[in-house]
C-alpha cells in the first residue's frame, strides 16, 4: 500500500505525451500545403476568362465566364473548331486576350468567296454562325497557312476583329488555351467544347 502511494506523486510528475496534438497540428499543415498544391495546379492548368463583345454571338455574351484549359494544349493540337482564348498579333502585352473560333489550321489554305468561307476548297458547314455576313465584312481574299499559323474568326462574323483584319496570322504560341465550361453566369452553365460544330473537313 505504502510502495503504490509514494508512487504515484513521481507518476503525476510525469510529462504527459503530446503525441496527438502533434498529429492533429501536422495534419491541419499537410491539408493546408496539400489545398495550396492543388490551388496552384488548377491555375498552371486553366485560367478563367470573361467573355467582353458581341463576336461570339450567339454562343457567347458579355459577362459570361469560362473557363480556358491550357493543358488540352500540351497535351495535343488545336484542331479546327476549337473556341480559343489567345493573345492577337501584334498586340500590347496589357491589352485583354480575344476569344475567336478556330477555322484554319497548319498548312491550310482559307478562301472567302462570296462570303462562303472555305478551307482548302471545300465550304464550311457553318449553323454556329449569329448571321450571314455581309460582302463588306467578308470580301473575297485566301490565306495560305505556314506551318504554325492559324486562322481565327469570330461566330458573329458582322462584328467581330478576327484572322480577316490581323496584319498576320495566329501562331502556336499565341493561343492561351481552349475554352471548356462555362461557369456564370448559373442558367448558361455547361460544356463548351465544340459549340454546334459539325463534322468538318
Amino acid at each position: 500500500m505504502q510502495s503504490s502511494a509514494a508512487s504515484s506523486p513521481e507518476l503525476s510528475q510525469l510529462p504527459r505525451p503530446r503525441l496527438r496534438q502533434r498529429g492533429l497540428l501536422r495534419e491541419l499543415f499537410e491539408t493546408i500545403v496539400l489545398i495550396g498544391a492543388i490551388y496552384a495546379l488548377v491555375n498552371l492548368a486553366t485560367v478563367r476568362f470573361v467573355v467582353e463583345g458581341p463576336s461570339m454571338q450567339p454562343n457567347f455574351y458579355t459577362g459570361q465566364v469560362l473557363i480556358i484549359s491550357r493543358l488540352n494544349y500540351m497535351l495535343g493540337d488545336p484542331q479546327r473548331g476549337d473556341i480559343v482564348v489567345f493573345n492577337p498579333p501584334d498586340q500590347p502585352a496589357d491589352e485583354p486576350p480575344y476569344i475567336k473560333r478556330l477555322i484554319g489550321l497548319p498548312g491550310d489554305t482559307v478562301e472567302i468567296r462570296d462570303t462562303q468561307v472555305y478551307v482548302n476548297g471545300v465550304a464550311l458547314n457553318e449553323p454556329y454562325i449569329n448571321e450571314p455576313c455581309r460582302p463588306g465584312r467578308c470580301p473575297d481574299k485566301t490565306w495560305q497557312l505556314g506551318p504554325d499559323e492559324y486562322f481565327v474568326m469570330g461566330d458573329n462574323r458582322n462584328h467581330s476583329t478576327d484572322s480577316r483584319a490581323f496584319s498576320r496570322p495566329l501562331t502556336r504560341d499565341r493561343i492561351i488555351g481552349e475554352a471548356i465550361v462555362r461557369y456564370w453566369p448559373p442558367e448558361a452553365w455547361g460544356l463548351v467544347s465544340h459549340i454546334a460544330y459539325p463534322q468538318q473537313p
